[in-house]
């Protein structure tokens, strides 16, 4: 079975997340030891991929198929328009044979 892709918003807030909590861990502890570096980048990643996991899906819609109706339905009536007629009630438009 294949994984599905990440969408815009579980790359865009587990990237915002991963950035943000590194800046504030980083900033609050005010370490410059290597292990401590190591280990706050190590928690803003799991923070970030717990952020991207926990942003909902979209669910898929389902696709509509188009089947051939069975029923043999009669066309609609068409209503047509008289001719117009002029003063001697001759047709308009009716070319003399």
């Amino acid at each position: 079975m294949a994984m599905p892709r990440p969408t815009v918003a579980q790359l865009a807030y587990g990237s915002l997340t991963v950035i943000l909590s590194t800046a504030a861990m980083l900033l609050l502890s005010q370490t410059s030891s290597g292990v401590w570096i190591s280990l706050v980048a190590v928690v803003a990643l799991g923070l970030g991929l717990l952020v991207a996991m926990t942003v909902p899906t979209p669910r898929p819609r389902p696709v509509a198929v188009d089947q051939p109706s069975t029923a043999t339905a009669d066309p609609a009536p068409v209503s047509v328009a008289p001719r117009a007629t002029d003063r001697t009630g001759e047709t308009i438009g009716r070319h003399a044979a």
